[in-house]
């Protein structure tokens, strides 16, 4: 029984991505609400940006981003949120048999508001800039998208459920020490910290996330 420290919002993404877990081990992923493509980087044509941030307790590295032309944020008027002016870090934790939930939390770094809509790109990689490990996160539609205007030093949130990699068949075990996250539209990414198994086949996902919501994430 998962004991909240996770808002009302994030219990009712959980007790979904629980679901979805169990789902997914079996080959249903689909009828969780997630896509054919995964929460990963988003579609692009041309060169991938090259930069990246990296958030560790205490430290931000700023990194090159391509803003997102299919956001909300064209109509407000207010630039989107790019990597290059969010840190990350990791919220509250909670765990249930099987499953980790874990918020991430964005904050505004910026000197001028932006905005984020939809869902960010999780996955974990190997090191800081490495590989990616396993495939990206899938989307637990439990959270509806909203367009979140946040100001310098603003907060937004989406929910991690990292299901347990041994309870899915013909998973090849490994390890992994970072998530890579893509601010939702666009293609500049930020590391965090996170030891876990995870599944080496890009094609197994142990991943969902939730679309950002505001604020922290923690329970009022």
């Amino acid at each position: 029984m998962i004991r909240s420290r996770l808002s009302p919002a994030q219990r009712a993404a959980a007790a979904l991505a629980s679901t979805c877990g169990l789902l997914a081990a079996c080959g249903f992923i689909a009828a969780c609400g997630s896509t054919a493509a995964p929460s990963a980087a988003p579609a692009q044509s041309g060169t991938r940006s090259p930069g990246s941030a990296v958030s560790t307790p205490g430290a931000t590295t700023s990194a090159a981003g391509t803003a997102a032309t299919s956001s909300p944020a064209a109509q407000s008027g207010t630039a989107g949120c790019l990597a290059s002016g969010l840190h990350a870090q990791l919220g509250g934790s909670q765990g249930t048999a099987g499953t980790i939930y874990q918020v991430i939390v964005l904050t505004n770094t910026s000197a001028s508001s932006c905005t984020l809509f939809g869902y960010p790109g999780v996955s974990f990689v190997t090191s800081e800039g490495g590989s990616q490990v396993g495939a990206p996160a899938a989307r637990n539609r439990a959270v509806k998208s909203t367009q979140l205007t946040l100001a310098p030093g603003g907060k937004a949130n989406a929910l991690l459920a990292i299901h347990d990699a041994g309870a899915y068949p013909d998973c090849r075990l490994t390890s992994a020490d970072w998530l890579r996250i893509y601010p939702p539209g666009d293609h500049g990414s930020i590391y965090v910290r996170y030891k876990a198994q995870t599944c080496a086949n890009n094609r197994k996902s142990i991943l969902t996330v939730t679309a950002v919501s505001a604020g922290s994430g923690s329970a009022s």
